[in-house]
């Protein structure tokens, strides 16, 4: 299905027969007439505004160093808010992969800190918790997004593909929420955002380890939410559909990718930034009163 790109239909600048138009329209209705006419015929959409409240904050984003968690980083940095992020040193190309998205933070004038951290480790997860902490200032924002993907039909899949899977997505979540809570907690004031999948709300062939984590994931959030509410701590998950990063595009096959476009009410994928986006508007105070959501970032994927 092509990108829908067609702009709104042109809204008419007269009111039908019946409808009864008081004084005030017919006094300013060139006005209304030009308005109208503005709006029928703006094909682009305005800017999003930055949301307030961020600046000066201090976010968490595990896995930041590329795709979605890159996203969310630079969108919080853009916003004034101090980002930390962590990354598995898998050799060189991770290392370097990280110093060049911590010199794109800094450049937006925001401190930064970043390292090798490996979310299947507890002890490392609490003691750069505690960096965060110590070196920033404090922490405000948790934003869980590192994730992998091992498919495999289930009855082919391995025990290590299935344990490393639940290691990263679920449990990397569940000691990053323990690790960060004390602070949260003791401030009485904080968000986290678990970057869920559309793929733990609806089932697919290939994906049990990582469907069962992200679902799993799914209920941690609102666990969450019930335990760390009550200190005005928000918890809330995004699902996001099929996004397009440099690891979806190299790893996905191109037919499964065609697929996910027919399936999209929109008719396209989505971009990290659209994800990035939902976080920052999780993370402010618009959303106060939002907690325990799963709010699906999919164009339309599971309509």
């Amino acid at each position: 299905m092509p990108e829908n790109t067609d702009p709104p239909a042109n809204r008419t600048s007269e009111p039908p027969d019946d409808y009864g138009a008081p004084d005030s329209f017919q006094k300013h209705g060139a006005a209304v007439e030009e308005l109208l006419g503005s709006v029928g015929t703006e094909t682009q959409p305005e800017p999003a505004r930055r949301l307030g409240g961020l600046k000066g904050r201090i976010a968490l984003v595990t896995g930041g160093s590329s795709g979605i968690g890159k996203a969310i980083a630079l969108s919080f940095a853009e916003s004034g808010v101090h980002v930390a992020f962590n990354y598995l040193d898998t050799g060189p190309e991770a290392r370097e992969l990280a110093r060049q998205t911590a010199t794109e933070l800094r450049s937006r004038e925001v401190r930064v800190l970043y390292r090798h951290c490996d979310v299947r480790q507890p002890e490392d997860v609490k003691e750069f918790v505690g960096e965060v902490v110590d070196e920033l200032g404090g922490l405000h924002f948790l934003i869980n997004n590192a994730g992998i993907g091992r498919d495999r039909a289930l009855w082919r899949m391995a025990d290590e593909a299935w344990d490393a899977v639940m290691d990263t997505n679920l449990n990397g979540a569940f000691f990053f929420i323990r690790a960060a809570a004390p602070t949260l907690r003791g401030q009485e004031w904080g968000k986290i955002v678990n970057v869920a999948s559309v793929h733990g709300i609806r089932g697919e062939f290939g994906l049990s380890n990582y469907i069962s984590s992200k679902a799993g994931l799914i209920g941690l959030t609102r666990s969450a939410a019930l335990e760390l509410g009550p200190k005005n701590i928000n918890v809330n998950a995004v699902a996001p559909g099929y996004i397009r990063t440099t690891q979806l595009t190299e790893q996905v096959p191109a037919e499964i990718m065609d697929r996910a476009r027919e399936k999209s009410v929109l008719g396209r994928l989505g971009d990290p930034q659209d994800v990035a986006e939902l976080v920052l508007f999780l993370c402010s105070e618009a959303a106060r009163h939002i907690t325990g959501a799963v709010i699906p970032v999919d164009g339309g994927y599971l309509l």
